[in-house]
């Protein structure tokens, strides 16, 4: 691959994922598409930083846990434009709108967050909440927390790997169903593997075991329902991945 298929690879991953301004890739297609999704853990590290700091800052500055989490947890929401939460709240009123296919996809395709998406959002972020607030009194908790947002990213390799399939061929999501082959993504989750054991040894495995586990279901019921997955399911799957490690690790 050309340093100008990385470069490209890496402004869609960070201009995707992330509101840190920065140029359009000048070309995208399926192999830039998936070096982007695979670079997805990196391109997150600026916002994982800010969310560490915030741990770090919380009890040094006389704020509850409590607080700290909210401010922690609206700092990452600000920082990828609620992108994810949005696809999160698609995808809950998608799955619960109806048993038509194109009626789902329809209501995915509006935009406008229904009973069951609202509901969905306000879970998985009190479940975020609560997991960071239990890592704001821990000497180490600010280093969890930053390295389990980068980790939580790493689930779009799983949902952008080859045999996966798209719910439609149109969407933000098409140019990235199956653009990334199955040892990218192996390796991938080894890295996470390594990473959630030095930061939580055998809970950050047990996290990491059922955050896999949690997008796997969640990929298998959209595929049942939709035909496939959407850019909505990947927002839905980073949402519920960073959810489920950090109630493991609390």
């Amino acid at each position: 691959m050309s340093w100008t298929a990385v470069r490209d690879a890496w402004r869609l991953s960070v201009g995707t994922l992330t509101a840190i301004p920065v140029r359009p890739p000048g070309h995208v297609d399926r192999t830039v598409a998936g070096v982007a999704m695979l670079l997805a853990p990196l391109a997150v590290l600026p916002l994982a930083a800010v969310v560490a700091l915030v741990v770090w800052t919380g009890p040094r500055a006389d704020v509850s846990p409590l607080a700290t989490a909210v401010v922690a947890v609206a700092t990452l929401t600000l920082g990828s434009r609620a992108f994810h939460l949005d696809g999160l709240a698609d995808t809950a009123d998608g799955l619960t709108a109806s048993y038509d296919r194109e009626r789902s996809l329809a209501v995915m395709r509006t935009g406008a967050a229904g009973p069951a998406g609202v509901v969905a959002v306000v879970l998985v972020l009190g479940a975020q909440t609560a997991g960071l607030a239990s890592l704001v009194l821990d000497d180490h908790g600010w280093l969890t927390a930053g390295v389990l947002v980068c980790v939580s990213r790493g689930v779009l390799a799983g949902l952008c790997s080859r045999g996966v399939p798209g719910a439609r061929p149109d969407g933000l999501g098409a140019t990235f169903v199956g653009s990334v082959a199955r040892p990218a993504t192996a390796a991938v989750t080894a890295v996470a593997a390594v990473l959630c054991w030095l930061v939580a040894s055998v809970s950050g495995l047990v996290g990491l075991v059922a955050a896999i586990l949690v997008v796997a279901a969640l990929t298998a019921r959209a595929v049942r329902r939709l035909g496939g997955v959407t850019g909505d399911v990947y927002g839905a799957g980073v949402e519920v991945a960073l959810a489920t490690l950090l109630v493991s690790v609390s």
